[in-house]
């Protein structure tokens, strides 16, 4: 799950060809146990629709920054699958085809890079810059991105205008007052409607299951009998729920940095356990950035740099760095340490900077760019769509006063992300459109083994969380990085796993038994 936005005030801080019948053969028998039967019947009437019109690939639009040769296509879907024939939407796809041989080549891998809200339209440029990890799986597959429901160029749904959406100063997360947290629901509630009253229609469609059965629609365009699939954070979770609805219509399916597809944590418990996680992984930083103190200069031990953080937090809280950089703003970069390795230098750079006399850097880096219209717009339909899944695919409490309860016990042992991630899902409580029951993601008949891959200290979603995925889905591998955290490992340079998901996405093969691997090289200062 993707934390792209810290809702301080309601804004971001953050392909051969078959016959149409074997295409959409076997049926979705899952589906219809599961959910009711006329969304079974719609999703296999739009899939042989698509499989019939095939996709119309052509060089992507000059504004979508993906250049030749990757294709750009579109694939329609109902907006309602118990609705096959009412109101369809455009869903944009992308690819870039493989690079072996015929003979090597083993059709599509789709890619959901997560979010909810995430575009996995850059998936294909793996491909075009030359990515040494994928270079052998980009022999075998066309890898192909797409747009999902909600999002980028796909019927892009709008919960707030993007310009205000990125205004800051936000408020600061952590309450002083009940005066305060009055004002955060309030901007909660405000949010929660603006999203019925700019996207009402869409909402009720924003699930899972429906990205899932998109998903379905999207394999049979392609031509496609079975999917490959690459799923990252939430991008796990949409694999698991498709995994459970078509079973049958699963090749190959390498999910990374496991959601907890329990029903119960799906998706408040999931976020309680996220502060938990980042909390965790927020420590494990300090202790580097201590570990490096010649580097950096904010402190030789992990206390000194909390103390240092606390300062840092109070002085913006005061007066805003540069104006527009607050407690709010500070969350929204500082969180990317606790989520990716990669961050770890470069936000230990800005910030030691910063002590240094460089304001500038840290306002580039915090604050908004009110000029990236384009990027703004992006920022508000991403939390959007963040929010609308969240909110719609499961059911939240109501009562604020349990809201307050659960954040404020983990705010006292788990202070860095508790309140900010509180705000941001909020509007859940007030939600305008009917919330779902989550599926039982669970193993069906067909399915095929699903290589998992996790490290022991994500942040973003929980080590937990591939075991709960590993349980369900019976003859799954899992490939566990100990001591390690960074989210997303499929994308680390980890002979031990890299080999593995060659491996399986190549031949289909995995170990007999589950594996541990020792971390990827702790990031240089």
């Amino acid at each position: 799950m993707r934390r792209t936005a810290v809702l301080g005030s309601a804004g971001a801080l953050i392909a051969g060809t078959l016959i149409a019948g074997a295409v959409t053969a076997p049926a979705a028998t899952a589906e219809g146990r599961h959910h009711h039967g006329s969304e079974a019947r719609g999703v296999q009437v739009a899939a042989a629709r698509a499989a019939r019109s095939g996709i119309d690939w052509k060089d992507c639009p000059a504004d979508w920054a993906l250049a030749k040769p990757i294709q750009c296509g579109w694939v329609t879907v109902p907006l309602d699958y118990a609705r096959p024939d009412g109101k369809q939407i455009k869903l944009a796809v992308d690819r870039h085809v493989s690079t072996g041989t015929k003979d090597e080549r083993q059709g599509a891998l789709l890619y959901n890079p997560g979010g909810p809200g995430g575009s996995g339209m850059r998936f294909p440029t793996r491909i075009t810059n030359k990515n040494p990890l994928w270079a052998n799986t980009a022999k075998a597959y066309d890898f192909v991105g797409f747009d999902p429901r909600g999002v980028g160029h796909s019927a892009p749904i709008s919960c707030v205008d993007p310009q205000e959406f990125v205004k800051a100063p936000k408020a600061d997360p952590v309450p002083d007052s009940e005066a305060d947290k009055r004002a955060q629901r309030k901007l909660a509630a405000e949010y929660a409607d603006g999203c019925a009253q700019r996207s009402g229609d869409m909402l009720p469609h924003m699930t899972t299951p429906n990205t899932a059965r998109d998903l379905d629609v999207i394999r049979a365009a392609l031509g496609e009998e079975k999917l490959n699939y690459l799923g990252v954070s939430y991008g796990t979770y949409l694999g698991a729920v498709y995994g459970t609805l078509f079973p049958t219509h699963v090749r190959r399916m390498v999910v990374d940095s496991v959601v907890n597809p329990a029903k119960d944590n799906i998706w408040y418990q999931a976020n309680l356990n996220q502060d938990i996680a980042f909390q965790g992984r927020w420590d494990d930083w300090k202790a580097w950035v201590a570990k490096n103190d010649s580097a950096f200069h904010i402190g030789d031990t992990p206390a000194k740099v909390e103390q240092a953080w606390l300062k840092l937090r109070a002085a913006a809280k005061k007066n805003p760095i540069g104006g527009v950089v607050g407690p709010a703003e500070l969350i929204g970069f500082f969180q990317s340490a606790p989520y990716y390795d990669s961050s770890w230098a470069p936000v230990a750079r800005i910030w030691s900077d910063y002590l240094g006399g460089d304001t500038q850097a840290l306002v580039d880096a915090a604050g908004p760019d009110m000029s990236d219209t384009a990027g703004n717009i992006s920022s508000e339909n991403g939390n959007a769509v963040y929010t609308a899944v969240e909110c719609t695919d499961a059911k939240w409490p109501t009562s604020w006063q349990k809201w307050d309860r659960d954040n404020s016990r983990l705010h006292k042992e788990y202070p860095f992300m508790t309140w900010a991630n509180a705000w941001m899902n909020l509007p859940c409580a007030t939600w305008s459109a009917k919330q779902q029951t989550p599926l039982n993601v669970k193993t069906g008949k067909g399915l095929p083994p699903v290589l998992i891959v996790q490290s022991t200290r994500d942040a973003a979603t929980p080590y937990e969380g591939a075991v709960e995925l590993h349980k369900r889905f019976k003859g799954s591998r899992l490939i566990t990085e100990r001591d390690a955290g960074s989210h997303g490992v499929t994308g680390l340079v980890n002979p031990c796993i890299n080999e593995r998901v060659d491996t399986y996405l190549l031949t289909g093969r995995t170990d007999r038994s589950d594996v541990t691997c020792a971390p990827h090289a702790t990031p240089k200062p």
